[in-house]
């Protein structure tokens, strides 16, 4: 696993904290697209936070459960991670 979170292991975690199956091409070439769009809501979406703070060992912002898309989500996660707040 890297520090960076990847689109593919954001599809990871649909999979595993939502039981959605993404193909993470798609999510590459749309990442503006909503997550309602894929099926996640905001419950799974919780969950893959938890997942994601579990894997990680750190609390990921407050507001990373509140985001809309694959690329908010990973730019918030992976500005977090980089920067360790």
């Amino acid at each position: 696993m890297s520090e960076r979170l990847t689109v593919e292991e954001l599809a990871a975690l649909m999979k595993s904290g939502a039981g959605i199956t993404v193909d993470p091409a798609d999510m590459k070439n749309r990442p503006d697209s909503l997550f309602d769009d894929y099926g996640l809501d905001s419950l799974g979406l919780l969950g893959i936070v938890g997942l994601l703070e579990n894997q990680r060992g750190r609390a990921l912002p407050t507001d990373a459960d509140r985001c809309k898309t694959p690329k908010e989500f990973l730019d918030l996660v992976n500005t977090s991670l980089m920067t360790g707040a």
